[in-house]
């Protein structure tokens, strides 16, 4: 199914015109994602094994839930509507923290220039593992990771478990904000 989005400046404004997702990555245009990090009191963070078909990053761990946020919705209903698609839950507004917007652009050796504006959120798992249902399609598994175990992630030192290896410096942002709600 081909997915729209909105096209945004490089500053992040809108800019009131919208493409196919692969024609943004194609060329590079900055377009909004959400990110939504969940995080229990022990404290640890839940990551999703991304799916071996993914076209970046196959078979990472990655962000609790990320995705696109479609032509005409708004991040907060982008954000709602990924945690349903890829992990089952029912979600809504009031549940998600802002913690940042960061710009960010990763390119490819698939071709993909992916420029984006994404939409961080923290939000407090209250629901068992056992109960969430993944979106087969886009993840192959999730598990909760202490934060002892993200930071030998971090430092590519875990013995099992790869992480996303974007700017590390990220997964400790997202740590420490969860260390300063708990």
């Amino acid at each position: 199914m081909d997915e729209y989005l909105d096209i945004w400046s490089s500053d992040g404004q809108p800019t009131g015109q919208s493409c196919l997702k692969d024609e943004a990555h194609q060329n590079g245009w900055f377009h909004p994602t959400v990110h939504i990090w969940f995080y229990t009191a022990t404290p640890a963070l839940l990551l999703q094994k991304r799916s071996l078909t993914k076209d970046t990053f196959p078979g990472f761990w990655d962000v609790s839930v990320a995705g696109h946020v479609s032509a005409g919705e708004s991040i907060l209903e982008g954000a709602i509507r990924e945690v349903k698609e890829e992990i089952g839950l029912d979600i809504i507004a009031s549940d998600l923290k802002p913690l940042d917007i960061r710009k960010n652009t990763n390119r490819f050796k698939n071709g993909i220039i992916d420029c984006e504006f994404q939409h961080v959120f923290l939000v407090k798992l209250d629901t068992e593992l056992s109960q969430l249902r993944i979106q087969e399609s886009e993840v192959d598994a999730i598990r909760l990771f202490s934060f002892e175990e993200l930071q030998k992630c971090r430092l590519q030192k875990h013995p099992i478990y790869s992480i996303v290896p974007a700017d590390m410096r990220y997964y400790q942002f997202v740590m420490d904000a969860v260390s300063k709600i708990l």
